[in-house]
């Protein structure tokens, strides 16, 4: 009964079991887990004679509890409440919440978000997330796409080559899972060294600068009556059809400002126009995004949780792992009541990615798509 089981699942979710299963196993041994008096089975590749463990979902890594009995106190972590508080609601003790909820971040981050090649996204937005570790102030740098964290990590340098080594995280999750992956474009902002580390990580890859940012410049340098004038101006240029007329719209701004305006929104508006071979490359790839949204609203998020556990508190790994296990509660959680009521197809963004989900609660979806810490063996 149990093989018949497993070669049902084998064939229906192979992306969750090591590729040399189809090529047979035998059951190898079953262990008991004292913790939880639970049985488990391994299994023994005939190919490989490699030995991996058949672990249910409603068991949590290590067996340290059954998914059920703390979905719910994990669930609220995702609202930044601390663990104390955890402990005094649902019992245990403190440090028994932080490491089943820091747990969640030494997953790969790419396969255990993006279950096939074909739902990878080609077009990335990033940014960096300023925050501390024991009053230092270290960058969280963050690759976004599809209303999903697909990279994130900890940088003590905001130089070229730490975000070249932080992004190339990112770079070698996505490979090892996806060994022919290339991004088609990456919007950043202006920072040189983002755009340059992305430049060595992909020497192909189309950079887009965003938008918003220069627009937000302008909106807090601009004030009084010719605000609204100024800001309706600068979005007609973003919503031009095509590189021509972009380019067009803003030799007009840049005329226009040179006789209307002085000081601060002035300069600004000339730095806008200057950075115009910037801002075009989204026209020859059109399904690029032009604006950091996509990932803004990811990092509010992050940084919402930060502020409420007073940034990091122990060394840059331990924070590494902690952002990590936000990323992937954030790609697992269920929307809210309001967004389901508008929209019932949509469940999660792990579901609008995907297309599907492996079970209907969140933590068991996550342990699930984790299967095998999230890789491709």
């Amino acid at each position: 009964m149990f093989r018949t089981y497993l070669d049902r699942q084998i064939a229906a979710r192979p992306e969750l079991f090591p590729e040399a299963v189809s090529a047979g196993y035998n059951f190898h041994d079953m262990y008991q887990s004292r913790k939880l008096k639970l049985t488990l089975r391994r299994i023994k590749l005939k190919q490989r004679r490699e030995v991996f463990s058949i672990r249910p979902s409603f068991v949590l890594p290590y067996c340290v509890a059954r998914t059920d009995e703390v979905e719910k106190a994990l669930y609220l972590r995702l609202w930044g409440v601390p663990f104390a508080a955890l402990s005094y609601v649902f019992g245990r003790n403190a440090m028994f919440w932080y490491r089943a909820w820091i747990a969640l971040g030494r997953a790969n981050l790419v396969g255990a978000t993006a279950k096939s090649e074909a739902v990878m996204p080609g077009d990335l937005i990033v940014d960096e997330k300023i925050t501390w570790v024991a009053g230092q102030e270290v960058s969280v740098p963050t690759t976004a796409s599809g209303g999903c964290f697909l990279g994130i990590t900890v940088s003590e340098r905001d130089n070229t080559e730490g975000l070249q080594a932080a992004y190339g995280e990112f770079q070698q999750e996505a490979k090892a899972v996806f060994p022919a992956y290339c991004p088609r474009s990456v919007c950043t902002d202006g920072w040189a060294a983002t755009r340059e580390a992305w430049r060595l990580l992909f020497p192909q890859i189309t950079l887009v600068l965003c938008y918003l940012h220069s627009v937000i410049k302008i909106a807090a340098r601009c004030t009084g009556q010719l605000r609204q004038e100024v800001l309706t101006r600068v979005w007609d240029v973003y919503h031009a059809e095509t590189k021509s007329k972009f380019s067009q719209r803003l030799r007009r701004l840049e005329q226009w400002s040179a006789k209307q305006l002085s000081g601060g929104v002035a300069e600004m508006l000339k730095k806008l126009c200057r950075r115009r071979v910037e801002f075009t490359p989204a026209y020859d790839c059109p399904q690029a995004a032009r604006t950091s949204n996509g990932v803004d609203r990811l990092l509010n998020h992050l940084d919402r949780l930060l502020y409420a556990a007073c940034y990091g508190h122990s060394m840059p790994g331990s924070l590494r792992l902690a952002v990590r296990a936000m990323a992937l509660q954030w790609n697992f959680h269920p929307y809210g009541k309001r967004l389901r009521e508008e929209k019932p197809m949509r469940i999660s963004p792990f579901h609008d990615l995907n297309g599907f989900v492996y079970h209907p609660n969140w933590l068991h979806n996550l342990l699930i798509a984790s299967s095998l810490g999230g890789l491709r063996l």
